[in-house]
């Protein structure tokens, strides 16, 4: 661990924090909004408590991690338009309380917050079996294929875990018409997976026999 590691994932950490709260509660009109606190509690809570965990026992994970600068042209797209999502979707939501929109009933926001929760065990359980997870699409030196655990049944496990966190947000903000507008998020992530695999079939030694091994991307069975 390094002063200049922790005080930049700290920065990023805080202006997260800020910035998620300004997109729920600024259109909200105000801060009673217990659906909105129960996200953030959920999101930011869990990720402080990662960062910790990754920046003393791998900090050069953590680092990857916090890059989130894309070269490529086509993931820098996909970044973008993940982007405008969330920010559609965390605004739409807000405004739903301050104009008094249809809410989903408490106990649908309390099983979307457990499966998130949920999906966050399995989103360590990923950084876990895989240290190379970079957010950006690249090739480290020594990096070997992994093909057991979770990436024994698809070969993206990441992305089905964000799946599952993306698509569960908007349901613990009590907004079904968030979620109408999170449903983009599976049409994106096929976009960043097709041109991922182009890419490490072509870098990555090994990676197009773990194909043939490994049949579905993202969901068991499906795709």
């Amino acid at each position: 661990m390094t002063v200049k590691l922790f005080a930049q994932a700290m920065v990023k950490f805080l202006l997260g924090a800020i910035l998620v709260g300004l997109l729920i509660f600024l259109p909200a009109g105000t801060f009673s909004y217990s659906n909105g606190w129960l996200l953030m509690g959920i999101l930011f809570v869990p990720m402080f408590i990662a960062g910790i965990v990754m920046m003393f026992k791998n900090p050069e994970l953590l680092k990857k991690r916090l890059n989130a600068r894309e070269k490529d042209g086509e993931q820098s797209l996909v970044v973008k338009l993940s982007g405008l999502m969330f920010l559609a979707g965390f605004i739409t939501a807000g405004l739903g309380v301050r104009f008094g929109w249809y809410m989903l009933p408490r106990v649908v926001v309390i099983i979307a917050a457990a499966i998130f929760l949920g999906a966050y065990l399995l989103y360590a359980e990923v950084l876990r079996e895989n240290t190379y997870l970079s957010r950006t699409i690249e090739v480290q030196e020594g990096q070997k294929v992994i093909d057991t655990g979770l990436y024994g049944i698809v070969r993206h496990p990441m992305y089905s875990v964000t799946l599952i966190l993306f698509l569960s947000m908007p349901l613990v903000l009590g907004s079904v018409y968030s979620f109408v507008i999170f449903l983009a998020y599976p049409f994106i992530i096929v976009k960043r997976i097709k041109n991922e695999e182009r890419f490490l079939e072509k870098e990555l030694a090994g990676y197009a026999e773990y194909k043939k091994k490994v049949k579905y991307r993202l969901i068991p069975y499906i795709w």
